[in-house]
């Protein structure tokens, strides 16, 4: 198991380090960012004095090195426009991206297993019917249509919702999310719930016809025993490798989202950024997002391997 752990552990370093080398020299193509910060009508030099101030008249090589070095301890220079600490930035708006993705892990857990059970257990049934055709619909409608369509619908006819921003609770110090949440992780989760009815469903439908499952039904054990204790116990072992890839999916991949409901995380914060070609900002939210899936693969090839012996063999 050691040996396990450590090979992934090693593929995860290489793969931030690759992620480290694209997104410097990816953003370095997009312009320069002092001409968005100095006027236009500055003369020549007034833009050297202020790219020798930020440092952008260095040569590439050195600046992709005080970028590495500063990275390993988490220092990812100051935001071009806000003018504060990138990471001080990412830490304040996480909590918001941590709130939304969790909460669409959650609907996409509640309606997506327990539809891809009934639909496994009863093929061509009108319940495997609706589960696959809601499966179907997961994976194809955007995210971002159908949160337009929400908005739509239960903000501005029905009014049961609000169509943007971030309200909370606040009870013995713990914040709580309220109805605000609700319309941006359904349309976040979606297409993971798409992902995992299909993958139970396959998964119940395979393990049904093995051998293990017939003996035990020959031993006169109960449905519900058998689902528990043999079929679920079993389907659950390809669906953790899911729901540890769809969790940083939906961490890093809410930008659309955020955008639409003007929610205040780190989505949102990469599109002002991008636009400002605020250079630190973006480096440190893409580290930082790519450390968070990386990680997050990680810890599901270990339990992987943990809850199935063949994998770490």
């Amino acid at each position: 198991m050691q040996r396990y752990i450590l090979s992934r552990l090693i593929q995860s370093v290489c793969i931030l380090f690759g992620v480290l080398f694209i997104v410097f020299f990816m953003l370095q193509m997009t312009g320069d960012p002092v001409s968005l910060l100095i006027s236009r009508h500055a003369s020549p030099e007034e833009v050297e004095a202020m790219k020798e101030e930020l440092g952008f008249n260095r040569p590439l090589p050195v600046q992709f090195f005080e970028f590495v070095s500063g990275a390993v301890v988490g220092d990812f220079g100051k935001s071009l426009r806000h003018h504060q600490p990138a990471m001080d930035l990412i830490l304040d708006r996480l909590p918001a991206t941590i709130e939304l993705a969790v909460t669409a892990l959650l609907i996409s857990l509640i309606l997506g297993i327990p539809l891809g059970l009934i639909s496994g257990s009863n093929p061509g049934s009108f319940w495997d019917v609706l589960s696959r055709g809601t499966g179907l619909l997961g994976q194809t409608i955007p995210n971002f249509w159908l949160a337009l369509i929400l908005i739509l619908v239960f903000s501005v006819h029905l009014g049961w919702f609000p169509s943007f921003g971030r309200d909370t609770w606040t009870i013995l110090g713990f914040t709580l999310p309220t109805r605000s949440v609700i319309l941006p992780a359904f349309s976040l989760s979606l297409f993971t719930m798409g992902q995992l009815v299909r993958f139970t469903r396959s998964a119940v439908l395979e393990i049904r016809g093995e051998d293990y499952v017939r003996t035990a039904y020959s031993k006169g054990i109960a449905d519900r025993k058998v689902y528990i204790g043999h079929i679920l116990r079993n389907a659950s072992i390809p669906l953790i490798s899911i729901v540890g890839v769809q969790f940083g999916y939906l961490l890093s991949g809410s930008i659309y989202i955020e955008t639409i409901f003007s929610w205040p995380g780190l989505g949102n914060l990469l599109a002002e950024s991008i636009g400002n070609r605020d250079f630190a900002l973006v480096q440190a939210i893409a580290f930082f997002s790519s450390f968070v899936v990386v990680a997050l693969n990680l810890l599901t090839d270990i339990a992987y391997g943990l809850a199935d012996p063949r994998i770490r063999y």
